[in-house]
C-alpha cells in the first residue's frame, strides 16, 4: 500500500532542485490567453506559482496578478523575474489550502497543482478554491492526467475524479488537450470551470 505524502517544497527550492520547472509559462495558458483576447482582464490568482512563469504570462495579458506559493524560497526569484520584465505582480508566501483569503479573485489559474496535493487533501483544495474565487469567477486548470501513483507527487488524477469533485459547485465550460511541454504532450488536460 502506497502512503500519499507531500514533498518538502521549500527544501527542493533551497537545493535548486526544481525539476518540474520548465522555465516558461504553461503552453496551454499561453494559447488560452491568445485565443481569448476579449476576456476582460481583472484579478487573477496563481496558487503554487513557483518562479512565477504563469503569473507573468497573465500580467503580460493585462491581468492584475497575485502569485501564491507555500515555499518561501520561490518568491524572491519570482519577484526578480517579474521585475526584469517591469511587471507588477503581487507575489506572496502563503498556503492556498489553509490560509483565509485576503480577497477573492475573478480567475484562479493553476498548472498541475491539484496533482501535487495528496489525495486525502483534495476536498480541502475544492473548499479553498471556493473561498478564493468570486461567485461567477473562472477556474482554469491544466491537470496532469496520470493513473500511476507511487505514493509521491504527482498523484493520480482522472477526469471522472475532477467531475466528481468540482461538478457540484462548478460548471464545466470546456475541456481539451492543450499544447504542453514536450515531455508532457498528451498527458495534460485543460479545464475551464465557472464557479456557480
Amino acid at each position: 500500500m502506497q502512503i500519499n505524502k507531500d514533498r518538502d517544497w521549500e527544501a527542493l527550492y533551497r537545493a535548486n532542485d526544481t525539476f518540474w520547472d520548465h522555465g516558461e509559462a504553461s503552453p496551454g495558458l499561453v494559447d488560452y490567453l491568445a485565443e481569448n483576447p476579449s476576456l476582460p482582464p481583472s484579478q487573477a490568482l496563481v496558487p503554487g506559482c513557483g518562479h512565477g512563469h504563469d503569473a507573468r504570462a497573465l500580467a503580460r495579458a493585462g491581468w492584475s496578478v497575485t502569485g501564491l506559493d507555500i515555499a518561501p524560497s520561490s518568491v524572491p526569484l519570482a519577484k526578480r523575474l517579474a521585475n526584469g520584465e517591469a511587471l507588477e505582480i503581487d507575489f506572496r508566501i502563503g498556503d492556498f489550502l489553509g490560509d483565509e483569503p485576503y480577497q477573492q479573485f475573478d480567475l484562479v489559474f493553476e498548472h498541475t497543482l491539484f496533482c501535487a496535493i495528496p489525495p486525502a487533501r483534495r476536498a480541502d483544495y475544492v473548499q479553498a478554491l471556493q473561498r478564493w474565487l468570486k461567485p461567477g469567477g473562472l477556474y482554469l486548470a491544466v491537470n496532469y492526467m496520470i493513473t500511476d501513483d507511487n505514493g509521491e507527487p504527482p498523484f493520480s488524477t482522472t477526469t471522472a475524479e475532477l467531475d466528481k469533485r468540482f461538478g457540484e459547485s462548478f460548471e464545466l465550460l470546456r475541456r481539451w488537450t492543450p499544447r504542453s511541454y514536450e515531455n508532457r504532450e498528451g498527458k495534460e488536460m485543460m479545464n475551464e470551470w465557472r464557479f456557480r
